[in-house]
């Protein structure tokens, strides 16, 4: 699939990458920081508005809610279209990777 959307910001990008598994708000800040080596902290604000961006594109559902928080967390998950946007980004990125490594004189 060619990828027909603008590219990812890096937040997007993560936070459709944590969401390979059902997780609430939290679990994505600790996970996108886990796999960016601490290199990307999400703020409440910035999360939340990326979530409020994902589910309006439909890229991502809600699933409940967090059986170990009474109820106080909304779990999300991601729909096969926003797969189809992550792996489509995934693409356009190795492109980027390969093009560089074939052209940079070390």
């Amino acid at each position: 699939m060619k990828n027909t959307t603008a590219a990812l910001t890096e937040a997007i990008y993560y936070i459709l990458l944590a969401l390979q598994e059902p997780l609430h708000g939290y679990g994505i800040m600790q996970k996108t920081s886990t796999m960016s080596n601490g290199r990307l902290i999400l703020s409440a604000g910035t999360l939340y508005g990326a979530i409020s961006n994902l589910l309006e594109k439909g890229w991502i559902l809600p699933c409940g809610e967090s059986p170990d928080t009474d109820g106080r967390r909304k779990m999300y998950q991601i729909t096969e279209k926003g797969q189809e946007v992550l792996l489509a980004e995934l693409e356009r990125l190795e492109e980027l990777v390969e093009n560089g490594r074939k052209n940079i004189k070390e």
